[in-house]
Order: C-alpha cells, then sequence, then structure tokens
C-alpha cells in the first residue's frame, strides 16, 4: 500500500528536510520545521524518483562559439569526398557492404596511409588471422606501412590494448559483427551483443579521441544487419555498392553528422587494389553508335556530384494473348510502371502488347527522380525505333498527370554533360544553359510530338 510521503519545511528560509528537528540546519533558527505531507508515493517511486539527486549539467545557447571538427585527410580523394573531407576526431563510422566488395581493402588502404603520415594506427582483424591481412597488404604493396595489426574478438582485449599508452588516431574493427563483451551472455553477431560491444567502442573513441570505423555484415537485402540502433549510434553510415561482375565500386553516406548526406566516392577494383575514379561519368557511358535505338544518357546527382549514366530500354512486340513481362534492372520497378501508365493515358502510347526491359549500363543504380524523363525517352525510342542523338542529354520529372516538372540543379547537370562533348539537352520548361542547346517541354506528350515528329 502506498504511503504518505512527509516533509518538514522550514519557515523561515524555505529549507525541505525528511525528519523534524529543532533547529534547522541552514538559517539555524529554532522551532521553525512544520510537517507537510505530500502525495502518496509507493516504495519502488521511491527508489526510483530521478528529479534529483543528480549532477546540474551546463546548458548553452545557440549562438555559443563552436569549433568546426578536426579532420584526418586519407589521401584517397574519393572517400574523404564521400565522408566530407576525412576521419573526424572522436567519431565513429559504420561501413557496410555485401562480401567480397572491398570494404577491408579500402579501410586497409586508408590505414596505411594514414600511417605512412605520421598517425597511429591500430586495424583489428576478427574475421581473418593476423598473417592473412599481412599477405592482403603485401598485394597491395603496404606491407612497410606501420600499421599495428591485430586478430582478436574480445572488446575488453582490444580497449585494453588500445587502452595503453597513446591512443590511436584511426581504430579500424573489422567486423562488428565478430566481437564478443563478456559483460552480458550472448554469441557474437547478436543483438545484445553487437549493441553492447559497439557501445563500449564508441565510449572509448569519444573519451580518449580516435575516429573509431566498425565494419559491418549485410543481409540479403543490403541492409547492415544486427539492431537498427546500431547506425543511431554512429556518427556517419558508409554503404559500399556495386556487382563483383563490374569492375566499379561506389561508396556511398547515407548519413553523416559531420557533412552532407548522398554523396558518392566511385573506385575500380583492380589486380593492385581499389583505384580512385576521377571521372565517374566516362565509367558508366558506354560506347555509343549513331542509330541505337531505346538509349539516352541521363545527367544524375549524387550529392553534388553529377554523373552521366545510360538508360537502355527494349520493347519487344507480343502475339496476342501472351502475358508481358517488365524487368528492370538498376532503376524501380514501380516508377517504371507508373511511366508506361502516363505514357498510354496520357500520349495515346500502346505497351500493353509489348514485354519491356530496362536496365541501367554498367550497373548502376540511379535514384534520382529527375531519370522519369530519360526513361521515358528511352521506351518512346525503342517502341518507335527512332534513336535519340548521341550528342542529347535528357531529365525530368514526370508527373502522373503527364507535367514535366522542373529538377533540381538543372545547370550543374548540364554543365557536366557540356564537359563530356554533349550540345543539347531534353528537359522541363523554361530550363536555361549557357553552354547547351535546351528544347523544353511542359508536357510529356509535347516529348513524344518532338521524338515522333508530329508537328
Amino acid at each position: 500500500m502506498a504511503k504518505p510521503q512527509k516533509r518538514y519545511v522550514c519557515q523561515s528560509c524555505g529549507s525541505v528536510a525528511s525528519r523534524w528537528q529543532g533547529q534547522c540546519v541552514d538559517c539555524s533558527e529554532w522551532n521553525t520545521l512544520v510537517e507537510e505531507v505530500g502525495g502518496n508515493v509507493t516504495p519502488f517511486q521511491a527508489k526510483h524518483n530521478l528529479q534529483s539527486g543528480g549532477r546540474a549539467i551546463a546548458l548553452i545557447g545557440l549562438d555559443a562559439e563552436v569549433a568546426l571538427p578536426e579532420r584526418m585527410a586519407t589521401g584517397i580523394a574519393e572517400l574523404d569526398r564521400a565522408m566530407g573531407g576525412g576521419f573526424v576526431e572522436a567519431s565513429a563510422t559504420l561501413i557496410g557492404g555485401d562480401p567480397g566488395i572491398g570494404k577491408s581493402t579500402l579501410l586497409l588502404q586508408a590505414a596505411a596511409k594514414l600511417a605512412k603520415a605520421g598517425q597511429r594506427v591500430v586495424y583489428v582483424s576478427g574475421e581473418e588471422a593476423a598473417d592473412q591481412v599481412r599477405l592482403r597488404a603485401r598485394r597491395l604493396g603496404l606491407g612497410d606501412a606501420p600499421v599495428e595489426l591485430g586478430a582478436a574478438t574480445s572488446t575488453r582485449d582490444i580497449l585494453t590494448t588500445v587502452g595503453q599508452g597513446q591512443p590511436p588516431a584511426l581504430l579500424v574493427i573489422d567486423s562488428i559483427q565478430t566481437m564478443h563483451s563478456d559483460l552480458i551472455e550472448g554469441a557474437p553477431g547478436t543483438v545484445s551483443q553487437v549493441r553492447a560491444s559497439a557501445q563500449e567502442l564508441i565510449r572509448f573513441a569519444k573519451e580518449r579521441g580516435s575516429a573509431l570505423v566498425l565494419v559491418g555484415h549485410v543481409t540479403k537485402d543490403g541492409s547492415i544487419a544486427g539492431p537498427r540502433v546500431l547506425e543511431h549510434m554512429v556518427d556517419t553510415v558508409l554503404s559500399f555498392e556495386g556487382e563483383r561482375s563490374h569492375q566499379y565500386r561506389i561508396l556511398r553516406a547515407i548519413k553523416n553528422r559531420f557533412g552532407g548526406t548522398d554523396e558518392i566516392g566511385v573506385f575500380s577494383m583492380e589486380t593492385g587494389g581499389l583505384s580512385e575514379v576521377a571521372n565517374p561519368s566516362a565509367l558508366f557511358l558506354t560506347h555509343r553508335e549513331e542509330g541505337m535505338t531505346g538509349a539516352t544518357v541521363f545527367p544524375a546527382l549524387e550529392g553534388t556530384r553529377p554523373v552521366l549514366v545510360e538508360v537502355q530500354a527494349l520493347v519487344v512486340r507480343l502475339a496476342s494473348g501472351a502475358t508481358p513481362r517488365r524487368a528492370v534492372v538498376g532503376w524501380d520497378s514501380g516508377r517504371l510502371a507508373m511511366i508506361l501508365a502516363v505514357l498510354e493515358a496520357r500520349c495515346g502510347l500502346s505497351f500493353s502488347t509489348c514485354e519491356v526491359y530496362l536496365n541501367i549500363a554498367g550497373g548502376y543504380r540511379v535514384q534520382d527522380p529527375a531519370a522519369d524523363l530519360a526513361v521515358a525517352a528511352a521506351l518512346i525510342s525503342a517502341l518507335s525505333e527512332r534513336p535519340v542523338p548521341a550528342d542529347v542529354v535528357v531529365f525530368g520529372e514526370i508527373a502522373l498527370s503527364g507535367e514535366v516538372r522542373p529538377v533540381a540543379h538543372a545547370a550543374l547537370r548540364m554543365k557536366e554533360a557540356a564537359k563530356l562533348g554533349f550540345e543539347r539537352a531534353l528537359g522541363p520548361a523554361e530550363t536555361k544553359s549557357e553552354g547547351m542547346r535546351v528544347s523544353g517541354f511542359k508536357t510529356l506528350g509535347a516529348l513524344v510530338d518532338h521524338m515522333l515528329g508530329r508537328g
């Protein structure tokens, strides 16, 4: 049963005491304590009341001076670009990707460059023996880099080791799913173990000023394995994407507390490791010849970087009664269905008896809504068997009403296209450019008339 909470208040100074006494300890007045009865309180509330007994924290205003965080540039320009300038001291970074995509190779190259620059770098592998990592470093030509290498899975052993002497500037844990904390029960890789191990490692990085990098496994759908809270605990989340059948790799920033998101770094997997791709547009554009139908070039935008990719479409007419197929690689299948519906309902083109295949060349994956018009142009070209000129880029977002809507950073997209030799652009109405000739369209029907030569 709940009991009333009693307190004694001094009528002279207002001091509160838990029991009655003759003299107030604060103002030294006699017989001034008077009992006041508060509300009912349970024994649990009496022991777990967090409204008092704590340490007062300092509160500051938004206008207080804040120094920009110091960054450690790795010397790998594409990695530094994706992270916003390099690793930040006392920060935690999570990098995920498919097995064999090159996560360990990239981090080993970055660790070697920082170590050669005079920084203390510790690389802890929980999946491979130290000799395996050393052999990989020799294949990459990094055998002479002064990286401190270890193989361990115990979080306590790792923190005890790196806590001796000067803390490392960069601490790499490969991978967090193999780490084990003896504070809780459970096998490595379980939700509780991943969360507990990551929390202890992040606390060390914040207190000692080290830049922590955690390598994470991914599930079959591409998301990082383990608890979702792991992505909330870290400061930066990087996704290493790409198909193992293609040579390119894309490092994409999904979350970054110290910089912009959706920035990408492009790499090429070669025999000597990952090499930077300074001009990714040339990588995703295939050799295009005049007279090729169903192919358009779209200037995509990843963060602040424009990347030109080729959209390929194939339309195959079927005999009556057959069920048409829709296949998409590198784009959203639901958005393709929407574009086909708009072409049929608003423009009078029929795809109901045709199989439609759509592909983004080079294995690139497009998420930019400005690709709608490029996809529509590729479909119109494939259906009518009229090629799009090789010096034309296409971009614009399509509404369900058939309206072509403007997109962000159109000038930046066309500037990149002009740099690679493109001379004309098909886009939303009122789009302007100094270096290219622009044909603007208010509706998708106007684009269809333009491509089919109607009036």
